[in-house]
């Protein structure tokens, strides 16, 4: 009798082991497809719906190379028409300063991908002839780009030419501006040799800088000088706030674009509301030529022109004073309405 309940007892304990090690079993089965098949909508993703980005930047990635067949004329109309790809009017413009780095800042700005740039400088608002051939004739001056990307131009002539401000207002009333500044003396040194170089390379005599800068009749700073007076950037500015709120300028630091230049071009992607995507990756300092160069990819890198970062001439110490009070006032002018301050003298 006992032992055949002891069987009995056996026989009960083997089928509920069975049963509990099936659905063991089962359940691991179960997680398995779980894991393999995920959920259509998780949780997670119905819960916070991320933000959308403004610029489909992967799509942009591709752009450098058939935007570049397009600057040298070898794109066809189809290829346009299939990339739905326009020529659009700037929504930034690089106003200025002439010799404060319009062009390298140009340059390291293009290496984001949702930006595009105007190779040459247009000279459309500064120039009569050109800014009688209308609008149309301008925005055919521009390069070709996908619809949300920005497109930017220089002409650093257009921060001192009184009839562009209100131009620029009539095409684009909320347009952004930058305006990139060096340390006015500097810059006044490094306008002058721009156009000694000029004078060299035709074989003309040019007057000494101090001569140029300094009245020989009052002994006091010549503002009839035209390196001179572009640097007094107050006198500029004030006149295209007549037309624009403060708050559509953005003031890049030029000295600081040359020594370290990533701080300044993060700055200029938040004022141009662009994702951050310049690092500094993209910018490596060459030795030989004394300031950075920019990296696009693995395989492709740019130098600025040999013509960048002349030697200036040595300029008599008393006449650089003489220069740095003169434009002090200035400067300190500038600092408050900017709200941007520099460490000049």
């Amino acid at each position: 009798m006992l032992f055949k309940q002891q069987a009995l007892l056996r026989q009960k304990l083997f089928v509920l082991g069975s049963l509990a090690i099936g659905s063991v079993l089962y359940l691991v089965a179960r997680v398995g497809t779980l894991d393999r098949l995920q959920p259509i909508c998780p949780i997670d993703s119905r819960l916070s719906t991320p933000e959308p980005e403004q610029i489909p930047l992967r799509t942009l990635q591709f752009k450098r190379g058939l935007l570049h067949e397009l600057r040298k004329g070898n794109a066809t109309k189809e290829q346009i028409r299939l990339h739905n790809l326009v020529q659009q009017l700037p929504q930034a413009i690089i106003i200025g300063v002439r010799k404060g780095g319009t062009r390298a800042l140009l340059e390291m700005l293009n290496l984001h991908p949702a930006v595009v740039k105007a190779s040459q400088e247009i000279h459309f608002f500064d120039n009569d002839q050109n800014y009688a051939r209308g609008i149309d004739w301008y925005r055919g001056k521009m390069p070709f780009s996908f619809p949300h990307q920005i497109t930017i131009e220089k002409s650093p002539a257009y921060f001192i030419t009184d009839e562009v401000p209100e131009r620029i207002f009539k095409m684009n009333s909320s347009i952004k501006l930058l305006i990139i500044v060096r340390e006015p003396t500097t810059r006044a040194v490094s306008d002058y040799t721009q156009v000694l170089e000029g004078k060299e390379r035709k074989n003309k005599t040019y007057h000494k800088f101090e001569k140029l800068a300094i009245d020989t009749n009052t002994c006091e700073v010549n503002t009839k000088y035209k390196a001179v007076r572009t640097s007094i950037y107050t006198k500029h500015l004030e006149r295209w706030l007549k037309y624009f709120p403060v708050e559509q300028f953005h003031i890049v630091d030029g000295d600081r674009l040359i020594t370290d230049p990533l701080p300044e071009l993060q700055l200029v992607e938040r004022f141009l509301h662009l994702p951050s995507r310049i690092s500094q990756y993209n910018l490596y300092f060459n030795a030989t030529r004394g300031f950075y160069c920019l990296r696009f990819n693995i395989v492709f890198n740019k130098c600025l022109a040999g013509s960048k970062g002349r030697i200036h001439p040595e300029v008599d110490p008393s006449v650089v004073t003489k220069l740095q009070r003169f434009f002090h006032p200035f400067n300190q002018k500038f600092y408050q309405i900017t709200g941007r301050t520099f460490n000049w003298p």
